[in-house]
């Protein structure tokens, strides 16, 4: 027997006028809601739409342009070269250059290109919830929502612990004790504030941020010339260490889904968002590989000496003192970069989820400057809970937790692409239907390697957050049904195919069979 459940639709408004339009989304019935598509300008699967018409929760909210989300890509994915000098421990500098050479096509491609897809077909807040969910049904969409949200606070939490590492040398008080934490807790408070003033304030300071943080090694690379000895970058480590290589390799170059949890305040979402994948994928791949070149041929390669912050003291040996105190700024900046950029993805896709039903209603509550201030509460104290967590063990973490997550995006675009393949798609990947599956493979492949190679520790942790996971489900469709909490469906956004009492429960191997 089917169960149908009711749920409202109503339209997120932070002026507090009550719900406008009531349905029964399961049951496929509403009661006075607009055709699929009206409300939000948003063209989804061949729907036609007002393109004038906007959210009235988010009307005077500024939207983000191409620059500014250019930089906020770069921040979710790279921040700069800071963290890659475990490349060279761990294989030689031969196979780190050739490692971010190569990489990226076979992953940051696709999954840029996935993004750039996914995202202008589906342009709203949440994201890969919404792919997910559009092509497996809101549970499996749930599964990734929260995975990817664990794995993001994750993330988050290592960035004011190497904010503090690369100032200890020249703050030597910054490296243990009460002064440590005390800058921990005030550099969170001060981001978590940023956020919540607004999305243009975050994608405008991640702008002058990353200028401060590339403009160093820019000087660093004409400086260097003159030391320059090609016979360096030939070198390879005798004993690769390939675990450490392939994790360095995969954390520095993910993450470009992330952006798609925002597409609903990005300006014209359809071209903006195409074009800022793009120039942030040059500027990702050029920012590791120069300074690379730079550290590695300008000076014998010691691989002990290759470990986290090692580049301020390379900018010494080159340049002098003047330039590793910059390299030190910068690498402190481009951790309030990645910082402030990751939060801004966490917290939008928990509105995002929210609009969608997933989760209660007070998720979807925006603050006077248009952002989810539940979002950035709950991300923030995520943050918080984590920050004990040491370095390694946060980055396999949060790797094992993403490549479940990327499994379940590159189903859903698959599925997609089989499923509805005459459905609008402002930007189209040239490719067909088993191009599109070919594509996926070596990514996969990617994800198989990453997975044998997490410690046991990590897959005990990851279970239990899968755990978490399948019963938050069932507990959140409980509160729904005995109404602990409210649920509605933004009327702003157009039914998902997906999103229907047929699918909601199916396993996973019976949708894709």
């Amino acid at each position: 027997m089917m169960v149908v459940e009711t749920r409202e639709r109503i339209c997120h408004n932070p002026s507090g006028i009550s719900p406008l339009f009531p349905a029964i989304l399961d049951g496929k019935q509403r009661e006075e809601a607009p055709a699929s598509g009206e409300c939000n300008g948003v063209e989804y699967v061949g729907v036609d739409v007002n393109e004038g018409a906007a959210p009235p929760s988010v009307v005077n909210s500024k939207k983000v342009s191409v620059v500014p989300l250019v930089f906020l890509i770069f921040y979710e994915v790279s921040g700069g070269p800071f963290g890659i000098e475990t490349s060279v421990k761990a294989a030689g500098p031969l196979l780190a250059l050739l490692g971010f050479l190569i990489f990226p096509f076979i992953w940051s491609i696709p999954e840029a290109l996935i993004t750039a897809e996914m995202g202008t077909m589906f342009p709203e807040n949440g994201g890969y919830v919404v792919w997910v969910s559009s092509a497996l049904g809101p549970y499996w969409g749930f599964q990734l929502g929260w995975m990817k949200w664990f794995s993001g606070v994750i993330d988050n939490a290592l960035y004011p612990i190497l904010f503090l590492d690369y100032l200890q040398s020249t703050v030597p008080a910054l490296s243990s004790g009460l002064p440590r934490i005390a800058v921990a807790l005030a550099l969170i408070v001060v981001l978590t504030y940023l956020n919540y003033r607004g999305l243009t304030i975050v994608g405008w300071t991640a702008v002058l941020l990353g200028l401060f943080s590339i403009l160093p090694f820019v000087v660093m690379g004409l400086v260097s010339i003159p030391k320059l000895k090609p016979s360096r970058w030939l070198v390879v480590e005798k004993d690769v260490n390939w675990s450490l290589f392939l994790t360095t390799l995969f954390w520095n170059l993910n993450y470009w889904d992330s952006i798609s949890t925002i597409a609903g305040e990005v300006k014209n979402p359809k071209k903006t968002i195409p074009i800022a994948l793009f120039c942030a994928l040059t500027l990702v791949v050029r920012g590791y590989f120069f300074p690379l070149l730079i550290g590695t041929g300008a000076l014998p390669f010691r691989p002990e000496l290759w470990k986290a912050g090692y580049f301020s003291d390379v900018a010494k040996m080159i340049g002098g003192v003047w330039l590793s105190w910059w390299i030190a700024g910068a690498a402190a900046a481009s951790n309030m970069g990645m910082f402030l950029a990751e939060m801004s993805s966490d917290s939008f896709q928990l509105l995002g989820m929210a609009e969608r039903g997933m989760l209660p209603s007070f998720f979807a509550k925006r603050s006077r400057y248009g952002t989810p201030l539940v979002g950035i509460l709950f991300s923030a104290s995520g943050v918080l809970l984590l920050l004990w967590m040491s370095f390694e063990e946060t980055i396999a973490a949060e790797n094992f937790l993403y490549c479940f997550g990327m499994i379940l995006e590159f189903i859903a675009f698959v599925r997609l692409r089989i499923k509805y393949p005459a459905a609008s798609r402002p930007y189209k990947i040239p490719l067909g239907t088993i191009g599109s599956i070919l594509m996926c493979i070596p990514p996969t492949m990617v994800i198989c390697v990453m997975v044998v190679l997490s410690s046991r520790k990590v897959k005990v942790v990851s279970l239990i957050a899968f755990i978490i996971g399948l019963l938050l489900w069932p507990f959140l469709r409980c509160a729904e049904r005995k109404k602990w909490l409210k649920f509605s469906v933004s009327c702003h956004l157009p039914e998902l195919h997906g999103e229907n009492a047929e699918n909601i429960n199916v396993p996973l191997v019976d949708i894709l069979t």
